[in-house]
């Protein structure tokens, strides 16, 4: 396959593939196994701060099957809002990983919502009440969104509780939810958000760097927290209080400036979680949270299994 020909999998096409919950969680997990087995390697997050608001990363990661590399590219600019466009974009490209060819580019966007609400379900499996019936969201836009759909598709939600800066955003993600049959309620405050909730979910934009203003102490005995944020909104003196705190990757968080935890309050990572080596639940009244910064296995796991729908689906052979 030429450049001049490559493929692009847009989120429109991509959405046409009916990839469910259930997909991205097992392919995910199966993935995260790969790792362990020595099926898939991955490089730590590279992460560049120009110091005036954007956030740019890249990752890589390398699978056996299916055979890819995938990289991805993503910049966060909040000044994207007064052009009209989305402050976060981003872009996989997958290269054959045997040859290098190319393969396909991504919609990153697509691969990144994806692929955060995955890691949170592979998580939420482990570490989250099996009769999770309330959700809370601190921060209401797109990661909100995908949580929602992709954590109503394993818990049985009856409510969620909504908390955002924007209250555009919030009464959005209200009215999504009220499309499901579920209870909405906006809330006024983060503390009534999160205090009554089975799994609370924070999506708090990383740029500007927001000023900690969640207490873990507000949340009831057997919640399940779920932190996409590297945990910046909350206030670390309070972090103590889960039972038991488990991030992505302990191998890139050593490699990381700033911790997103003290590292003596964490159990393990979702590797281990996944290979059985860090215990989930051990009881109806614990405190767990999940904290992370993105691992590269899951934008490899989500682009991949997209690349290979494509291929089934017939699309890619014109």
């Amino acid at each position: 396959m030429t450049i001049e020909k490559l493929p692009y999998l847009s989120a429109e096409f991509l959405d046409g593939l009916a990839i469910s919950t259930s997909d991205v969680v097992d392919e995910i997990e199966r993935q995260i196994i790969g790792q362990r087995r020595g099926e898939v390697w991955c490089a730590p997050k590279a992460v560049v701060l120009p110091g005036d608001d954007r956030y740019i990363m890249a990752t890589l990661a390398v699978a056996t099957e299916p055979r890819v590399l995938a990289t991805k590219s993503l910049v966060v600019n909040p000044r994207n809002l007064e052009r009209g466009l989305a402050t976060l974009n981003s872009l996989v490209t997958l290269l054959d990983a045997e040859t290098g060819l190319p393969l396909a580019v991504v919609d990153g966007n697509w691969v990144t919502s994806k692929r955060t609400a995955g890691l949170s379900c592979v998580a939420a499996k482990r570490l989250a009440r099996a009769g999770s019936a309330c959700f809370a969201f601190v921060g209401c836009g797109v990661q909100a969104r995908a949580h929602l759909e992709a954590l109503a598709d394993l818990f049985p939600v009856r409510e969620i509780r909504a908390f955002s800066r924007g209250k555009g955003s919030r009464d959005a993600l209200c009215q999504i939810a009220e499309t499901r049959g579920l209870t909405a309620v906006a809330s006024d405050t983060a503390k009534a958000a999160v205090e009554s909730a089975d799994i609370v979910v924070t999506t708090v934009t990383l740029v500007p760097e927001p000023v900690p203003f969640l207490d873990a102490r507000w949340l009831k005995a057997g919640v399940f927290a779920t932190m996409t944020d590297l945990a910046l909104p909350w206030l670390p003196e309070s972090i103590a209080i889960f039972d038991r705190i488990v991030i992505d990757d302990l191998v890139q968080e050593a490699q990381m400036s700033k911790p997103m935890v003290r590292p003596e309050l964490v159990a393990g990572d979702l590797t281990g979680l996944v290979n059985g080596d860090v215990p989930g639940r051990q009881g109806a009244s614990e405190r767990t949270a999940f904290a992370f910064r993105g691992m590269a296995v899951g934008d490899l796991a989500i682009a991949g299994l997209a690349f290979v729908r494509a291929k089934a689906s017939g699309a890619l052979d014109a």
